[in-house]
């Protein structure tokens, strides 16, 4: 058996209902857990929860009370012991705009999304992750906060708080034996980044030390390893998974 089974772990990943979230939702269950995953797209949600065995639990992340239904649900359908929190949800996109061109619309939507609805949902999630007593937050950050992309200031400074934020809350919940870290993928192929031009996919794969595009299969692993057992002793830590686009 592998050391990086999840048997008997309940997962919890917001965003889940397609895209990378879906793909750790598949990973998580291939793994032995039980998945919930949590997102605002209900249809596309309720299919992949039916299709691959997963509990689905629609989610606005910009409504402090959906936050609270949401995991007094998960509190009935873990029996009170939540083992991993994948915070994965997140605004993608800025619009391509300059920061002389960004609105205060495009801003606040993303930092209410990316930063405070991540916030409100962890704390939230917090008796159910101690009552595990081996409970993981995996938060999901990404490159462009790394290398300061052009044209994605919000999205990128968002990233960036969720980087800060990762270290905080591994000093605050270490004590209840709680871990939590930060993936920073790649540009990915999936269905968030059907938008971005070719062209930027190009700039990232030529800038890569592994020259191929950045699938969701190439973060997966990851993300599994650090909610397993064995990572019990790695928190507050950032791991970029990009094919070496930035070495960190």
């Amino acid at each position: 058996m592998s050391s990086l089974t999840l048997d008997g772990h309940n997962i919890l990943i917001t965003g889940g209902a397609r895209g990378l979230g879906a793909a750790f939702a598949k990973a998580c269950k291939q793994a032995g857990a039980q998945v919930i995953i949590a997102d605002i797209l209900v249809e596309q949600g309720q299919a992949l929860a039916a299709a691959e065995g997963y509990c689905f639990i629609e989610v606005n992340l910009r409504d402090h009370q959906s936050i609270k239904k949401l995991l007094d649900q998960v509190n009935i359908i873990t029996k009170g012991c939540l083992d991993g929190l994948i915070n994965n949800a997140a605004m993608t996109s800025s619009g391509g705009k300059a920061m002389t061109e960004l609105s205060d619309e495009i801003w606040d939507s993303i930092f209410e999304i990316n930063v405070r609805g991540l916030w409100q949902l962890s704390a939230a999630a917090l008796p159910l992750l101690k009552a595990s007593k081996r409970g993981r937050i995996v938060n999901l950050a990404s490159d462009t906060a790394l290398w300061g992309a052009p044209n994605l200031m919000a999205y990128a400074a968002s990233k960036g708080a969720i980087i800060s934020m990762t270290r905080c809350m591994a000093r605050e919940l270490g004590e209840d034996l709680i871990t939590v870290n930060a993936i920073a993928p790649g540009l990915t192929l999936c269905e968030a980044t059907q938008y971005v031009p070719q062209a930027r996919h190009q700039f990232y794969q030529d800038g890569r030390a592994i020259k191929r595009e950045q699938l969701p299969s190439d973060i997966t692993a990851a993300v599994v390893f650090l909610l397993s057992e064995p990572a019990g002793f790695i928190t507050g830590q950032l791991l970029p998974v990009n094919g070496g686009f930035i070495f960190n």
